[in-house]
C-alpha cells in the first residue's frame, strides 16, 4: 500500500478547493490490515508528515474514512479508503529567509496580516526563487523550508493574490491557526473585497458572476470560463459599481470562492476586463474614441499604473484562537489612486463636452 497524491475530482465536494493551497491524498488499507487508529495509520503511510499535523487535519474535518468524517480514535480496517487534505503543500525547493521589508497591518501570536505591494510574487516558483513574500515571511517569522526543515513550522500561507495585484493577505503563524483559517475559506466565511477598474460602462449597478473556471487549453498559463463542470471549478464573484467614468468603471468585487485569476477571468468573460491586465485583454483599447489624443491618454494611463488595476482592500475573518470577528482595510495604493483620479478628471471634461455616450 503506497500513498499517492490524488487529483481533486476523486475527492468529495465538501473538501476545500482554494487553488493550489492544499495537497490531497488517498490511502487504501491492505486486506490483512490489523485494526489501527486512523491518525497513526495516516502518519505511518505519509512520508514527512507528523502525527500531530494529521491530528490537526482530523480535528478540522479534513479526513474521511469511507464516507464518514474521521475522528482521531476511529479504527481503520481492511480495505478502508482514507482521504485526507493537508492545507499546505510541501515544496521541493528550500525557502531562504530574506530581509525584505513588510507592510504589516496586524500581528499577534497566531496570525499576521500583510499589505502586499504590486509586483511581489507570493511564493517561489516559475522563475521566481527569491524576493517573494514567502522569503520575507521566512525572515520575519524565523522559518525555513526544505528537506530538513521542521514539518510543524512549515507553510504559513492560507491563500494568495497574484503578483501584480496589491492588498491584504492573512498568514497563519502555527498549524492550528492555519487549519482553522483554511476551514473558514472553505465555508466561505472569509470576507474578501477588491477594488478594480474595468473597461466599459457596466450597465447594472451590481451583479453576480457564477461560472466555472478552468485552464485555457490553448495557453496553460491562462484560465477561462468553461461550460463543462468537469473541466473547471465553480467560481462566484459579486460586484457593485463604485463610480462610472464612461469608458471605464470602478467596481468593488466580493469573492465567494478563491480560484486562480478569478476576478480577472470573470470580469473579462462579461466583456469588462481589468484595465491594464495584459493576460486577459486589458491592455487593448476596449472603449473610447478613435482620436490620437485619446490613444495618448490611454497609454499614459498604462504608464501610470503598469499592471492590472486590482487591489485586495478588505479582509475579514474570525480569529482562530479568540473567536473574535476581525475586519481590516488597507487603502488603494498610489498607482491606482492616481489612475482613478486621471480617469475622473478625463470623464468630467468629456461629459462637459458631451463626448461620452
Amino acid at each position: 500500500m503506497t500513498p499517492e497524491e490524488s487529483t481533486p475530482d476523486i475527492l468529495p465536494q465538501e473538501f476545500p478547493q482554494e487553488d493550489e493551497m492544499f495537497e490531497h491524498f488517498r490511502l487504501v488499507a491492505d486486506k490483512g490490515q490489523a485494526p489501527v487508529r486512523v491518525d497513526k495509520f495516516i502518519s505511518t503511510h505519509l512520508e514527512d508528515t507528523s502525527r500531530h499535523r494529521v491530528q490537526l487535519a482530523i480535528k478540522n474535518g479534513f479526513v474521511f474514512v469511507g464516507e464518514k468524517q474521521a475522528k482521531a480514535n476511529m479504527i481503520v480496517r481492511p480495505l478502508d479508503v482514507i482521504r485526507i487534505v493537508l492545507p499546505y503543500r510541501r515544496r521541493g525547493v528550500e525557502i531562504l529567509p530574506e530581509n525584505i521589508p513588510l507592510d504589516i497591518v496586524y500581528e499577534d501570536e497566531d496570525v499576521l496580516l500583510v499589505n502586499k505591494p504590486a509586483g511581489m510574487v507570493v511564493h517561489p516558483g516559475h522563475g521566481h526563487f527569491s524576493g517573494t513574500l514567502v522569503n520575507a515571511l521566512a525572515f520575519h517569522l524565523g522559518l525555513r523550508q526544505g528537506p530538513d526543515a521542521d514539518d510543524e513550522r512549515m507553510g504559513v500561507l492560507v491563500h494568495r493574490i497574484d503578483k501584480d495585484t496589491s492588498g491584504l493577505l492573512v498568514v497563519a503563524k502555527n498549524p492550528p491557526a492555519q487549519l482553522n483559517l483554511a476551514d473558514q475559506f472553505f465555508v466561505h466565511s472569509i470576507d474578501r473585497k477588491y477594488v478594480a477598474l474595468v473597461w466599459g460602462n457596466i450597465r447594472e449597478d451590481e451583479g453576480s458572476i457564477d461560472a466555472y473556471i478552468g485552464r485555457d487549453p490553448s495557453d496553460r498559463l491562462n484560465f477561462k470560463v468553461v461550460d463543462d463542470p468537469e473541466k473547471g471549478k465553480r467560481a462566484v464573484t459579486h460586484y457593485r459599481v463604485l463610480e462610472r467614468f464612461g469608458f471605464v468603471t470602478l467596481v468593488e468585487c466580493i469573492l465567494e470562492t478563491g480560484r486562480t485569476h478569478q476576478i480577472r477571468v470573470h470580469m473579462s468573460s462579461i466583456g469588462h476586463p481589468l484595465f491594464g491586465d495584459a493576460r486577459y485583454g486589458g491592455t487593448q483599447i476596449r472603449q473610447g474614441t478613435v482620436y490620437a489624443k485619446y490613444r495618448q491618454f490611454i497609454h499614459s494611463c498604462f504608464e501610470l499604473c503598469p499592471r492590472q488595476a486590482l487591489h485586495a482592500r478588505t479582509l475579514g475573518f474570525t480569529h482562530p484562537r479568540t473567536g473574535e470577528r476581525l475586519h481590516f482595510e488597507c487603502p488603494v495604493p498610489e498607482d491606482m489612486t492616481d489612475l482613478i483620479e486621471k480617469w475622473r478628471r478625463y470623464s468630467s471634461s468629456m461629459l462637459s463636452n458631451d463626448e461620452i455616450l
